[in-house]
């Protein structure tokens, strides 16, 4: 494996371990580390902790049932080229992994910017009036999004049969979100370390992506396309503009996570290019 990705992997180290810290407690339970969000928001994940050995089948154990205690989703988050042994580890304690691809910026292979398909990419402004508005209408197309897989097969916008999910139901989907909520958002975004960004069109906010900074690393994340408006390009040009944005920024190493294969190849089209592999862990599903 060459240096350059050897040193990649350690930046990404402290990254997973430093982003969660402001916002969340950590509760360290045998070779991992458990972070326990205070106040409202995305809940977070338990990962190996820095220095320590592989984490053992007793330890995910024990911080399952600790997420349990905790009402949170039993999720667990690493990097395999980090962490190679977790892996049979995991599965052997009743984890099923998906092995996303792990892909970081090649800055002069960055696409530039490029006209969007009946609309516009807009980054939420966290003085404006209209941002809690645009911030629970961005949730509602990502919460529509990721529960409607793409079909590769399928031709854009879907069919009659289909039936993809619109602005009607991006509308239906969204809800008020909490004033603390939306004040903590607010007070991310101000602070640079943390940027929404929409594709916005007649039709209201049709795509959204977020990057999110620690130090001189930063993570795309959360970029979707409500699925009526797949295969028009939102997903490429989102990425793109969060890159660049966080390149603006002074970040020295962009990288993000695919869902498969395919998602990865479209953001090597975009200037990513794959170094490993993001392993997420959650309970297996219960044989029916």
């Amino acid at each position: 494996m060459a240096q350059q990705d050897t040193d990649v992997f350690v930046r990404l180290e402290r990254f997973y371990d430093a982003l969660p810290r402001p916002y969340a407690r950590a509760e360290e339970i045998g070779g991992l580390v458990l972070f326990v969000r205070e106040g409202e928001g995305w809940p977070y994940y338990a990962r190996p902790r820095i220095g320590a050995s592989t984490p053992s089948a007793a330890d995910i154990t024990a911080v399952r049932q600790r997420q349990r205690e905790l009402g949170v989703p039993e999720a667990f988050e690493w990097v395999h080229e980090t962490t190679p042994d977790l892996l049979a580890v995991a599965r052997s304690a009743g984890l099923d992994v998906l092995l996303a691809p792990l892909l970081v910026l090649d800055p002069a292979a960055l696409v530039p910017d490029l006209p969007v398909d009946g609309g516009s990419i807009r980054f939420l402004d966290p003085g404006a009036q209209s941002f809690a508005t645009d911030l629970a209408a961005s949730r509602a197309v990502a919460q529509l999004a990721f529960g409607a897989p793409a079909d590769p097969q399928a031709p854009p916008g879907g069919s009659l049969l289909t039936l993809p999910a619109g602005p009607a139901e991006r509308d239906a989907a969204t809800r008020q979100l909490s004033a603390a909520l939306v004040a903590s958002q607010q007070e991310r975004s101000a602070s640079g370390d943390y940027h929404t960004a929409v594709v916005d069109t007649p039709d209201g906010i049709l795509a959204t992506g977020a990057v999110m900074r620690s130090g001189d690393v930063a993570e795309i994340a959360g970029v979707a396309t409500l699925p009526s408006a797949r295969r028009r390009g939102y997903a490429s040009q989102l990425t793109a503009a969060l890159a660049r944005r966080a390149l603006d920024d002074g970040v020295g190493l962009v990288f993000l996570s695919a869902g498969d294969d395919d998602v990865a190849r479209l953001y090597t089209k975009v200037g990513f290019r794959r170094v490993g592999t993001a392993c997420i862990g959650e309970p297996a599903a219960a044989p029916l």
